[in-house]
């Protein structure tokens, strides 16, 4: 089974747009939303939800308040400011939000009557698309452990592949190259890094290269509406044919493409114009890349 990952040092590069067409594109695959804080891959490939399921966060302190005897001591304790008194008065209440899962309110508590307990952080969900299954989730707004909840789609996005025996495994991944995006990396096949002619796209870059050779990941890269700026497109080329790394394709702006977005399908199922050619071109690449790998 063969991991696709990709990713873009920054959000708005074009990431997303194009791990939709590739879905289009690559047959006998489990499709992947690894971006679980903004997930919006589900928007472009329609998918019709079989399975949903809660993603327990971190444990968090609750208040019981038929123990609770009034006393303060938690609120005194607590660095956080996350406990107050109740508006009615007597007991006192938790802001979930705020609450970090220290116990020390547990421990000053006389009546222990506080308890930890993981709060449902969000769903995960197993769908069914024209494409294949979909695998995605949805992070609560404020929500943490983003990177747990990335490592367990790619889990559940395995065993429907082992299941029902899919070779490949394609996942758009988080932006950026924090945790989200180092548990999608973790054990990926390749990694495809959509960048854009800017000096905020070179910048990125760098940085996702740098992760990626620290995980042992091959990458290369994509550079998204690169005639917008020949100069900076001319800069990252030059600059990965100085790390050795391959430039796998350059895709020209395209109206179009924006125009799939609103329309809320993949630009290569939307349009057969310059930048759909160029992702199918993309895919070919890629693909070779993948027979290869095995």
């Amino acid at each position: 089974m063969q991991e696709l990952l990709v990713v873009s040092g920054k959000g708005g590069t074009g990431k997303t747009s194009l791990a939709a067409s590739l879905a289009v594109l690559a047959d006998n695959k489990v499709t992947v939303d690894c971006d679980v804080e903004a997930a919006d891959l589900h928007l472009l490939l329609n998918p019709e939800v079989e399975q949903q399921e809660p993603f327990y966060g971190l444990e968090k302190a609750v208040i019981l308040p038929e123990k609770c005897i009034g006393c303060g001591r938690c609120a005194q304790v607590c660095r956080f400011d996350a406990i107050f008194p109740s508006e009615s008065g007597g007991v006192y209440q938790v802001a979930p939000l705020s609450c970090e899962g220290c116990k020390v309110c547990t421990l000053v508590c006389p009546a222990e009557a506080i308890k930890l307990q993981p709060p449902v952080a969000g769903y995960w969900y197993v769908s069914r698309t024209h494409y294949g299954p979909l695998v995605h989730a949805q992070l609560g707004i404020g929500e943490a452990n983003s990177g747990k909840l990335v490592m367990k789609i790619k889990q559940v996005a395995r065993e429907v592949a082992r299941e029902e025996g899919y070779p490949l495994i394609l996942m758009d991944g988080p932006p950026g190259i924090g945790c989200p995006v180092t548990a999608a990396m973790t054990g990926s096949t390749l990694a495809l890094a959509v960048t854009e002619p800017t000096v905020a796209g070179v910048h990125d870059l760098e940085r996702l290269v740098r992760l990626a050779r620290h995980f042992k990941v091959p990458l290369g890269v994509v550079i998204n509406k690169y005639d917008l700026c020949l100069e900076m497109a001319q800069a990252l080329e030059d600059y990965c044919r100085r790390e050795g790394i391959e430039v796998w394709g350059k895709i020209p702006f395209d109206p179009k493409a924006a125009e799939a977005v609103v329309q809320g399908v993949p630009l290569v199922s939307y349009s057969p114009g310059p930048a759909a050619e160029a992702i199918g071109s993309i895919w070919e690449r890629v693909a070779d890349k993948l027979a290869t790998s095995q």
